[in-house]
């Protein structure tokens, strides 16, 4: 295979284990610098839409053939994918990304450092002992924000240095602000600077992000201006209510509350373990990191958590004194702490990290067994064995299950798995020939017994696991029968109960508990779901089908020849039931007819 052609291959291997999220993609070249940045609603479509059409652009074209590796970040929305683009475009600049001037990205609300302080709109963050709230990614509702501010508390709009050495020369003179009752006139001594900070503090306690404070007070005031028939400035306010109420206040991404700190999430997969970094500055994300740590002993996950914050803060130079973490961790850095948040903005960020981990963990398995499915399928079934306590990998599995309702027509079904998928061509269903009732241990013990009495007698392979839908009933019913066989200790069986899915083994009262994210309980599951979904069919058309010929089984002198013929010309019992005596004379003969219209009549 050409170069060229091997590095087509792992960039598809790559955009085919995308998720279908929102996020971040970059691309780097050979030499490992970051090229372009972008922002998906749908990560998978977006970036290989890149290498299945024809662009136009010739520097895209070029781009794209200087893709060496492709990197990605989750995120939860849109307004997410926006804002976290822009932090990573800004900290790197990629050559192909159209780069920004200045930092006139995204709008704040500024409530300036000073005597009477003034509320506005900014774009500029500028540590000058202002607070600030935001950003924003809808410049509409910062608009909404600040004229329901000013509507609700009359704040001053003018640059005038209000210091009380100022005011008390009496240079100033009310504006028209002042005359339309829009300010109160502090630069004139007429609104105490007490008043005015008491404004300004349930400003800042609306701007904290409670909107459904904000909602509530818009909805007081609409009340109350609809009752002074003031329609038109209700229905203003009104407009703004429903925007407010489709405004998601707090961004994931963002949080100006959060200065500098660094957040470790930890996910598990077999001799695997990923750790996923985000360092946020600022209230901003501005660089994500995943490592993959190979288990060589029996590590805990703090063992393995700990060597990778070491690993990556060294690499990544990071010195911020917090450090956010999914679990507690016996371990102090001289000057960081660690931090297991439980609510708030900082588990937001611990749960943005969880789920970068989580995607990196299953870009690496899809990457597995689309490189090699046998090789997948083997470290699966090794870690079946491992799981179920197996004497050999269960390579060929059956799955077993009984269905009946008040016990009429009892039937049970067979599913048959072999690498961990399902072989349909092999699955069989059975009718319960010995039972009388509803029976469900006597039922399975009949199944398997007459399963295996004929694999046995023609040769045919056994498999390695028989999985049981049932408990210790279930499962001791199944035992009993392949002890008569004599097949106890060649073929493992397993019952899985349904409420807790717990696992039962023969002779043992205590259950297995799976950790319900393992693949080995995975399978199980589908092959229990199977033989379910497989026998609940069967019982049915036994059900439909008994229910149309025991009707007209009951008429005399027509037998089960003359019932298939009037099915398969009429299709269904209703039809029959409907037809003229002269259709049905064509079809069974005018005597029998006869005596079909007879029994009809009657029963009708």
């Amino acid at each position: 295979m050409k170069t060229d052609e091997k590095h087509i291959e792992k960039l598809k291997e790559l955009v085919a284990t995308l998720p279908d999220n929102p996020g971040v993609y970059q691309y780097f070249d050979t030499e490992g610098t970051i090229i372009y940045v972008g922002k998906a609603k749908n990560l998978k479509k977006r970036v290989s839409s890149y290498f299945t059409k024809y662009h136009d652009s010739a520097k895209t074209r070029i781009l794209v053939r200087k893709i060496s590796d492709i990197k990605h970040i989750v995120v939860d929305s849109e307004q997410d994918a926006l804002l976290l683009e822009n932090n990573l475009i800004k900290k790197y600049q990629p050559r192909y990304n159209a780069l920004l001037k200045d930092d006139k990205t995204y709008p704040w609300i500024c409530i300036k450092s000073e005597a009477f302080p003034r509320v506005l709109a900014t774009r500029n963050y500028v540590r000058d002992g202002s607070t600030y709230f935001g950003p924003y990614t809808s410049g509409r509702t910062l608009r909404v924000m600040l004229d329901f501010i000013r509507q609700l508390y009359p704040i001053r709009t003018c640059s005038l240095n209000l210091s009380p050495v100022q005011i008390a020369k009496g240079k100033y003179k009310v504006c028209l602000e002042y005359h339309i009752g829009n300010c109160l006139g502090p630069c004139v001594g007429e609104q105490s600077e007490a008043d005015y900070l008491q404004n300004i503090q349930d400003v800042k306690d609306i701007l904290r992000g409670n909107i459904g404070q904000v909602i509530k007070l818009l909805k007081d005031r609409m009340s109350l201006l609809s009752k002074e028939y003031r329609f038109e400035e209700a229905q203003k306010l009104k407009e703004k209510l429903n925007h407010l109420e489709n405004y998601q206040a707090k961004s994931t991404i963002v949080s100006q509350s959060i200065h500098n700190v660094d957040v470790f999430s930890y996910v598990e997969h077999e001799n695997s373990a990923f750790v996923n970094f985000l360092k946020v500055v600022n209230g901003a994300v501005i660089q994500v990191h995943t490592v993959e740590l190979k288990k060589r002993t029996d590590e805990d996950k703090e063992m393995l958590l700990l060597t990778a914050i070491v690993e990556i803060r060294q690499r990544l130079n990071s010195t911020s004194r917090e450090i956010i973490v999914p679990f507690e961790l016996d371990f102090e850095f001289k000057a960081a702490s660690f931090l297991v948040p439980q609510r708030g903005d900082k588990k937001k960020l611990l749960d943005l990290s969880m789920r970068n981990a989580f995607y990196f963990k299953q870009e690496k398995i899809k990457q597995e067994v689309n490189r090699s499915p046998q090789k997948a399928a083997d470290r699966v079934m090794e870690t079946m064995k491992r799981d179920l306590r197996l004497k050999e990998a269960p390579i060929h599995i059956e799955g077993f299950d009984n269905s009946n309702i008040q016990g009429t027509n009892p039937v049970a079904s067979c599913v048959v798995f072999k690498n961990g998928k399902p072989s349909k061509r092999d699955y069989r269903h059975f009718n319960v020939k010995t039972v009388e009732g509803p029976d469900d241990f006597a039922s399975m013990e009949e199944i398997i017994y007459r399963r295996y009495h004929r694999q046995l007698n023609e040769g045919q392979a056994i498999p390695q696991l028989i999985v049981i839908d049932g408990g210790k009933g279930q499962l001791g019913a199944a035992v009993k029968s392949l002890t008569q066989l004599k097949l106890i200790g060649r073929i493992a069986v397993i019952g899985i109960a349904k409420k807790l899915e717990e696992i039962y083994f023969p002779g043992d009262s205590v259950p297995l508990y799976l950790d319900k994210n393992s693949e080995t309980l995975k399978i199980i599951q589908h092959i229990r779901n199977e033989s379910h979904r497989f026998g609940i069919n069967f019982h049915r058309q036994k059900r439909s089908q008994n229910f149309i010929t025991s009707e007209l089984d009951a008429v005399e002198g027509i037998g089960p020849k003359t019932v298939e013929q009037l099915l398969t010309h009429f299709k269904s019992v209703e039809n029959i039931k409907q037809a003229s005596p002269d259709e049905l004379s064509q079809v069974i003969g005018k005597a029998k007819a006869q005596k079909l219209m007879q029994f009809f009549k009657k029963n009708n």
